[in-house]
Formats: structure tokens, C-alpha cells, sequence
């Protein structure tokens, strides 16, 4: 049975199938579909032909332009129809052609976006994909299924990020770039194949950090990546010296953890 609130406001010609859970003062414009199966927490507006399907939960204050499609089943080639859910934070906008699709089982069944994320027209995050919160992404970009982008991360118009691939926190990917390995927190990625291009230097001073502790990080990302030693071992030797430095242990960390995919560089590989 669905649950509608009072307050909610629902076009004449949109389609609210039952079993759909509609919050407070939710709007939903012409000509659009909500599934059985999903939640519009308070204040999402659906602004017209936006369909939002599946087991999928849209936080408060999203807005959904026309021609998304949120919640659609995986385009995994493994999808055989398991259960699966897509989980948006609060306060995200999904901007024209916008997709989004669930979870598969084999990836853990869960496609999770966090709060105050933009999506610019036709984006696609495909299944599996765990965002964090404050990430732009602009026109055109794609995100293959399992990618994990950290939060503040900007994504430029038309790049493509490769499965399983990691982008670290406050990353800056260059629009057309071709993100086939993982990029490091503050990493600043452009080209394809993607090459780091040192430290996204303007996002760090907007957030705060100093000059001072930018010139640390800045030596450390030499030490990593221009030292004698392989990338690995270069930061494993450094992380004493960095104690006190945050930043830099954020790096490290996220190099120490590994993934599914080698990490990008500064350097074109070979063969």
C-alpha cells in the first residue's frame, strides 16, 4: 500500500505506481513515474518525464530534472534480476538524461550516493558505485560499475572512469580524461590514458589548507612518485616522516590499502 503524504504534490498525469512511499511536501511534476518500490524522502521534486523505478531511495531535498532515469536495473552482463537497491543521500541534483542504476549481487547489491552530490546532464553511474558526499560531476561523464569516487571529488565533462577504479578525496579529474587506474587524494588527473598532473593545488586552498602545509604534501607526492623505489615502497618509507601531516597520510593510506586497480602516475606506462 503506498504512503503519500498530505503535503505531497502529484501532477495529474504523473504515475505514482502503489506501494511507493512518498515524503512531505515531495513534488512530482508532469509526465513522470515513480516504481512501487521506491522512497521520496520530504522535499524531492521530480520536475517533469523523470522516472525513478526500482528498490531505490531518494534522500530529502533531491531534485530530478527531466529525462533521468533513476533506479534502473544494471547493465551488468551477470544481472539474472536479484534483489538490488540504489540509496541517494539528501540534497543531490540530478541534472537532463541523468542514469543511475541499482546494485548486482555480486558487487554487494548496493548503489550508494552521498549528500550535496551534483550530476550535470547525462551521467551515468552505473551499478555497484559508492560515492561519498560533495562530488561534481559534469557533463557526460561515466562511472563503469564497482568505481568508488571520495568525497569533494570533481569529475570534468566527458571523462570515463574504468570498473573498480578509486578516486580519492577532493581528486580533480580533467574533462575527456580516460581514468583507467586509481587516483590519489588531491590527485589532479588529465589525458588519455590519464596521467597525474600533480596536486589539485586550487581545490586544497578552497578548502583551507595552507601554503605551508601544501608545500609538505607537494614534497611528499615527489618523494612517492620521483623517488628511487617502486610507488609502494616509496610512500611505506615516508610515513614516519609525515606524522603530523593529515594530508599526506591520507595519501598514503589510500596507496597502502590497494584496490583492483594500479594507481595512476605522472608517468606514461610502458607496452
Amino acid at each position: 500500500m503506498s504512503r503519500i503524504a498530505a503535503t505531497a504534490r502529484i501532477h495529474s498525469t504523473a504515475v505514482v505506481d502503489e506501494g511507493a512511499v512518498i515524503g512531505d511536501s515531495v513534488v512530482i511534476g508532469p509526465f513522470c513515474h515513480v516504481g512501487p518500490r521506491v522512497v521520496l524522502k520530504d522535499n524531492v521534486e521530480l520536475i517533469s518525464h523523470a522516472v525513478v523505478s526500482g528498490k531505490t531511495e531518494i534522500g530529502k531535498g533531491c531534485r530530478i530534472f527531466p529525462m533521468a532515469v533513476i533506479g534502473g536495473v544494471s547493465q551488468s552482463l551477470h544481472e539474472a534480476g536479484e534483489e538490488s537497491t540504489l540509496v541517494v543521500g539528501d540534497n543531490c541534483t540530478m541534472r537532463e538524461g541523468v542514469t543511475m542504476n541499482t546494485g548486482t549481487v555480486g558487487g554487494g547489491g548496493k548503489t550508494v550516493i552521498g549528500d550535496n552530490c551534483l550530476f550535470l546532464a547525462n551521467c551515468h553511474v552505473a551499478h555497484d558505485c559508492q560515492l561519498g558526499s560533495d562530488i561534481i560531476m559534469s557533463n557526460n561523464v561515466m562511472l563503469a560499475g564497482h568505481v568508488h569516487v571520495a568525497d569533494k571529488a570533481i569529475l570534468g565533462g566527458g571523462c570515463a572512469v574504468h570498473q573498480f577504479t578509486r578516486i580519492g578525496r577532493q581528486a580533480f579529474i580533467g574533462g575527456l580524461s580516460a581514468v583507467n587506474y586509481d587516483v590519489i587524494p588531491y590527485g589532479m588527473l588529465n589525458g588519455n590514458p590519464g596521467l597525474l598532473g600533480g596536486l589539485n593545488v586550487v581545490g586544497m586552498t578552497r578548502a583551507g589548507v595552507g601554503r605551508a602545509t601544501i608545500r609538505v604534501v607537494r614534497r611528499a607526492y615527489k618523494q612517492i612518485f620521483e623517488g628511487e623505489g617502486n610507488v609502494r615502497s616509496n610512500a611505506a618509507a615516508i610515513r614516519d616522516d609525515y606524522s603530523d601531516c593529515s594530508q599526506v597520510i591520507e595519501i598514503l593510506d589510500f596507496i597502502a590499502a590497494g584496490g583492483d586497480r594500479a594507481l595512476s602516475s605522472p608517468f606514461r606506462r610502458k607496452g
